[in-house]
C-alpha cells in the first residue's frame, strides 16, 4: 500500500442480450413516481408473471398505464433508445454544464470480479480509514491537512472501485456509530467514485470528486464535541453552530497546500438545495456544481443509512424512497437515478430473504440483470444457520422444490439475530466462494 509504510498500522455501446431478455445497457431505474406518457418500460421491479401485464416491455401509453404501473410496482426500468423523443428533450432541460439523464454515457465494465478484489480492497478501506481518522486529530488539534497523502489515499480507493465496485462497497456497510464521523466522510468519498464511475466520469474526475467526498465535512472537526455528539435533537443556536462547519471547512481547505478546488467549494456548498432553501448560502440550483451534487446524494444517502448516538440508521429500501421524494426539488434527479443504479437495487452488504425463506447477504451486483445479483447463503427457509455459500442467482439456481432463486425483500440482520460483522471476514468469504463451486482466483 502506498501508505501503509507511513501508516504503522464515449461511444454509446450496443444492446447485450442476457438469458432472461432483458438488456440494462440502456435502462434506466426509474421510480414510478417519476415515470410519465412516452416512456417505454424494459422491466419491473418483480417477475413479470406475478403482475397483469400482457407484455414483458411496453411504451406507456395512458395515465391508465401509469396508474396500473404504480398499483402493482415500486419502481421499474424504463429504455432510453425506445422512449419517446419529446420526454428525452424534456428531461434535457438542464441548468448549463450539468448532464441530463440522457446525456450520461453506459458504466464501464469491472476490470475484476469480487472475490479477486474484495483482499486489496480490505486494506484499501482499513488504511483509508485510519489516514481520515488521523487527518480529524489533526484539525481537532489546529493542525493542518496532508494533501498529497489523501490523493494518494483517494487514487488507491478510484484503482479499487475501477476493478470491481462491489468490494469496497461490501465493506462501507460495515459501520459503528462511535466512529461514525470518520467513516462517514471515508463512505462519502467511495459512494461519490461509485457514482461517478457509474456516470462515465474520467480516472482524473474520480480522483477529484473522491477527495471533494473525503473532504466535504471536515470542519465538523472544528465544531465544540458537546454540540457534535450531542444525543439529543439540537436547540436553533447549536443548530447555528452545526451549520457552520460548512464554513470552517471551506476556510480549512482554503488554507490546505494543493488542495484541489472543487473540494474546497463542496466543503461550502454540500448542504446547498436546489430550490435554493439550502445553507449557507442559498444558492440558485444553476450554481451548484456537478461534484457538490454528486457528494450531495452520497452524503445524505450514508447518513440515513448509518446509526447514530440518537437514531437507528434507515434502511436502504427507506433511504432511496427519502432520496427519490427529494428529488427534483433539492437534489438531482437524473444523479439521485444514476445512484441508486450504481449501488444496485439489493445493494453489496445488505441482507435478503428469498422466495423459499432462506436468508441471504448481498455480495456482487449483476452488471446487466440488477434484480439478480451473487448472494451468500447463510440461513435456509426454516431459518437455520447453514455452512455459507455463494449462489449466483443471474444462472436462476433453483431451490430443494426446483423453484427458481428470486429475492422476496430487503431484511434487518437484527430481526434474525445474526451478527453482520463476523460474515465481513474474508475467510466466510473465501468459503462461500469454495462451496459455490468457483473457488476465488485470488
Amino acid at each position: 500500500m502506498f501508505f501503509s509504510n507511513w501508516w504503522p498500522f464515449r461511444k454509446k455501446q450496443k444492446k447485450l442480450k442476457v438469458d432472461d431478455g432483458f438488456s440494462a445497457l440502456h435502462s434506466v431505474y426509474t421510480p414510478v413516481n417519476q415515470l410519465v406518457i412516452g416512456m417505454y418500460v424494459a422491466e419491473l421491479d418483480r417477475p413479470w408473471l406475478e403482475t397483469n401485464f400482457k407484455f414483458q416491455g411496453f411504451e406507456i401509453k395512458t395515465t391508465a398505464d401509469l396508474e396500473a404501473i404504480k398499483d402493482q410496482c415500486e419502481h421499474v426500468y424504463i429504455d432510453l433508445t425506445k422512449t419517446k423523443r419529446r420526454v428525452q428533450k424534456r428531461v434535457r432541460k438542464r441548468p448549463e454544464n450539468i448532464p441530463s439523464l440522457a446525456d450520461y454515457p453506459s458504466p464501464p465494465k469491472k476490470l475484476s470480479v469480487f472475490e479477486e478484489e474484495i483482499r486489496r480492497s480490505e486494506q484499501v478501506y482499513r488504511d483509508t480509514g485510519r489516514l481520515v481518522s488521523d487527518f480529524m486529530e489533526r484539525i481537532a488539534r489546529g493542525e493542518g491537512i496532508d494533501t498529497e497523502l489523501a490523493k494518494q489515499a483517494v487514487a488507491e480507493c478510484v484503482n479499487s472501485i475501477l476493478h470491481s465496485p462491489d468490494a469496497i462497497l461490501w465493506l462501507s456497510q460495515l459501520k459503528n456509530k462511535d466512529e461514525y464521523t470518520a467513516q462517514h466522510s471515508l463512505n462519502v468519498c467511495v459512494l461519490s467514485i461509485v457514482l461517478g464511475r457509474h456516470i462515465g466520469l474520467s480516472v482524473t474526475n474520480l480522483n477529484n470528486v473522491g477527495l471533494c467526498g473525503m473532504m466535504h465535512d471536515m470542519g465538523k472537526m472544528l465544531i465544540p464535541l458537546a454540540i457534535l455528539n450531542k444525543p439529543g435533537k439540537l436547540d436553533s443556536d447549536e443548530m447555528v453552530v452545526m451549520q457552520s462547519h460548512t464554513t470552517l471547512g471551506h476556510e480549512l481547505l482554503k488554507s490546505s497546500h494543493g488542495m484541489y478546488p472543487g473540494a474546497i467549494e463542496t466543503s461550502l456548498s454540500h448542504h446547498e438545495r436546489l430550490d435554493g432553501q439550502g445553507y449557507p448560502r442559498q444558492l440558485p440550483s444553476q450554481k451548484i456544481s456537478h461534484f457538490t451534487r454528486i457528494v450531495t446524494i452520497a452524503d445524505l444517502y450514508d447518513a440515513m443509512t448509518s446509526d447514530r448516538v440518537y437514531q437507528k440508521g434507515r434502511t436502504h429500501l427507506e433511504a432511496t424512497k427519502t432520496l427519490t421524494e427529494l428529488s427534483g426539488r433539492h437534489l438531482d434527479q437524473p444523479l439521485v437515478i444514476k445512484f441508486i443504479e450504481s449501488i444496485g437495487v439489493y445493494p453489496p452488504g445488505v441482507f435478503v430473504e428469498l422466495t423459499n425463506g432462506a436468508i441471504a447477504l448481498v455480495v456482487e451486483v449483476h452488471e446487466t440483470i440488477k434484480l439478480r445479483p451473487k448472494v451468500l447463503l447463510i440461513l435456509d427457509e426454516d431459518k437455520n444457520p447453514i455452512p455459507a455459500k455463494v449462489l449466483d442467482l443471474s444462472l436462476m439456481p433453483k431451490d430443494s422444490l426446483e423453484h427458481v432463486y428470486t429475492i422476496r425483500r430487503i431484511v434487518r440482520a437484527e430481526d434474525y439475530q445474526i451478527d453482520a460483522s463476523k460474515y465481513y471476514q474474508e475467510g466466510v468469504l473465501q468459503k462461500g466462494f469454495a462451496l459455490s463451486g468457483k473457488p476465488s482466483k485470488s
